[in-house]
């Protein structure tokens, strides 16, 4: 009987993670769906999974606090399994000039972002088998570099630095690190407080003229983590139809 692999989605219980968790979920793997506060929609999403015969768990966990990573690893192991696949998708985004913007939003998104990814790549990169894949999301703002998302954008750039590095650190293991770096997507936390003229306009950037949906990032990550993206290592991913 085959080993079933592990996978960890941060902020999985809703938008593109939980996506991401579905898609992992239908391609075999035992999905462990990371939450920091709301557990009801992580809850529905492992019974949504267990509904249709597949292993999921929901693990609470505020992943810029560095021992309640540590937990949450042991916590997969112990109900799941080695961790063979890390998705860090946990983020917050809060939009304003550099000038108007705040300590404590800048504090926050450091502490989630950036600190938070850290932690769960020194956890993975201590504890992974051979053979495992790590994929962060970043943003394709990176490259847009639009007015008001100065320090998220700035938080990704650090991501998409510190992805490319640690895949060369983990050279031996057979772990590959790569980022997906979605455009527009419509979800909550993009669609929120926007106008439907403010949509439209973002949605006809890409040439594709649409927004991307969870569904699209979801796909570029199973392919990363999959057997066709073996060779794919180090790399930045930008999901975004074309609009950079």
């Amino acid at each position: 009987m085959p080993v079933v692999k592990v996978a960890l989605v941060t902020g999985g219980s809703r938008g593109i993670g939980a996506a991401i968790v579905r898609r992992l979920s239908a391609d075999g793997f035992a999905v462990a769906i990371n939450y920091a506060k709301n557990a009801e929609p992580a809850k529905a999403l492992v019974a949504e999974l267990k509904k249709a015969n597949r292993q999921a768990v929901a693990v609470q966990c505020n992943v810029a606090i560095t021992d309640d990573v540590n937990d949450m690893f042991n916590t997969v192991e112990s109900e799941l399994g080695p961790i063979n696949v890390l998705i860090n998708n946990a983020g917050i985004m809060i939009n304003a000039p550099v000038a108007q913007s705040e300590e404590g939003h800048f504090d926050e998104q450091i502490a989630v972002n950036l600190k938070g990814t850290f932690n769960t790549l020194k956890q993975a990169a201590n504890r992974m088998p051979h053979g495992g894949r790590i994929v962060n999301l970043s943003t394709s703002v990176v490259g847009l570099k639009l007015e008001n998302y100065g320090i998220y954008a700035a938080t990704k750039a650090a991501i998409e630095t510190l992805s490319a590095i640690l895949s060369k650190e983990l050279r031996g293991k057979e772990i590959t690190v790569n980022t997906v770096a979605p455009g527009p997507t419509a979800t909550d936390l993009f669609l929120n407080g926007k106008s439907q003229e403010v949509v439209d306009r973002l949605a006809k950037m890409s040439p594709l003229e649409r927004l991307a949906t969870p569904d699209d990032i979801a796909r570029a990550v199973a392919f990363l983590v999959g057997p066709d993206g073996a060779w794919i290592n180090g790399q930045v991913l930008r999901a975004n139809g074309g609009i950079v």
